[in-house]
């Protein structure tokens, strides 16, 4: 039997993320970045390294002056780093929301739309989580997240055959009034589900609806962050 080989390089699927993202997109890490057609910022957040502050703060200055932001989240394999540090890259500087600041002189402060799918993990779970919570950015996508961000415990059996993985602390204080995010996710603000006949046409439905919202506004209530500061 032959087994067809994914573009992430093994046998088995995983999200990469969109169909038909925006052209001429430039890349750090394995982050990718570049405008839309319509001028907005676009980032692609793949994964959640340790030094993804200092990553945002070069795409945040080769962006430059953007009307808005597109942060698309999908297949987030997560990872670990200073989660502050990454919310406050999406502030003014100084005090700004609640209990965040500021950290950064190129930081983005206009209105954004966070794209998010089952493929978002771990840390790319609470990332988003906080964007949503903490009402900096409006949530778009077809699912909630994958619903595994607590932290785990492996246990090998002393024949080495088998290993079992479970919960050993979970955020329950913080996401979906106390239920946490293991085993429900983070769920958007608003379902999108991909369109078909967008995919005839070469258009992502996610980024074609995140533009149209920066372009119109949101929802009300839903972002209560100013962003014409």
């Amino acid at each position: 039997m032959t087994v067809k080989r994914q573009r992430n390089g093994g046998p088995n699927f995983v999200p990469i993320g969109p169909i038909f993202p925006p052209e001429n997109l430039q890349s750090v890490g394995r982050q990718s970045y570049g405008r839309t057609a319509d001028g907005n910022g676009y980032i692609h957040l793949r994964d959640i390294p340790g030094d993804l502050p200092q990553q945002l703060d070069q795409i945040l200055k080769t962006l430059g002056d953007i009307p808005g932001l597109i942060l698309d989240m999908r297949a987030n394999g997560g990872g670990g780093c200073d989660h502050e540090a990454v919310f406050g890259r999406f502030l003014a500087i100084g005090p700004s929301l609640g209990q965040h600041r500021g950290l950064s002189g190129n930081s983005c402060t206009g209105p954004m739309v966070v794209i998010i799918d089952a493929g978002v993990r771990s840390a790319g779970e609470t990332i988003a989580g906080m964007f949503k919570e903490d009402v900096r950015a409006y949530l778009i996508g077809d699912t909630p997240t994958a619903g595994t961000s607590s932290q785990k415990q492996k246990i090998t059996t002393p024949s080495g055959k088998f290993t079992v993985r479970f919960s050993v602390r979970s955020n329950m204080q913080r996401f979906n009034g106390g239920r946490g995010i293991e085993g429900i996710g983070i769920p958007p603000h608003e379902l999108v589900p991909t369109n078909a006949v967008d995919l005839t046409q070469r258009e992502d439905t996610k980024i074609k609806r995140a533009t149209a919202l920066l372009k119109s506004g949101f929802p009300q209530g839903t972002v209560k962050y100013n962003t014409t500061r």
